[in-house]
C-alpha cells in the first residue's frame, strides 16, 4: 500500500468552484481499482489549504489513476484555483498503529 498525501493552496473566491469540482474527482476516483480511500480535508487555521489524502493498493494503480479521463480533467480546471501544491508519495514500510 502507499499513500499519498497532495497539499493546495487555493485562491480563496474559488472555494466553492474548487469543493465542487472536488467532489466529482472523488467520486469517480473511489471506483477505481486499487483506490483504498480517497479524501480531501481542510486546515482549520489555513482556510484555503486542503489535503487530497489518498490510499493506494500499489503504486501501478496510482499510475493508473493519472491516466482517467476524470482526473486530466481534474488537472484542467484545477489550474485556475491553485495558487501552490505539493504532492508527496509515501511507500511506507513499516507502520506502527497506536
Amino acid at each position: 500500500m502507499i499513500v499519498v498525501i497532495a497539499t493546495l493552496h487555493i485562491h480563496p473566491e474559488k472555494r466553492a468552484s474548487f469543493l465542487e469540482d472536488a467532489r466529482s474527482v472523488i467520486a469517480h476516483t473511489i471506483k477505481e481499482e486499487g483506490c483504498l480511500s480517497y479524501d480531501l480535508t481542510s486546515s482549520i487555521t489555513e482556510p484555503n489549504e486542503f489535503l487530497f489524502v489518498e490510499r493506494w493498493a500499489s503504486r501501478e494503480a496510482l499510475s493508473a489513476h493519472f491516466d482517467t479521463p476524470h482526473l486530466r480533467e481534474w488537472r484542467r480546471v484545477s489550474a485556475d484555483y491553485l495558487v501552490d501544491r505539493k504532492v508527496e508519495v509515501v511507500h511506507p514500510e513499516r507502520v506502527e498503529v497506536l
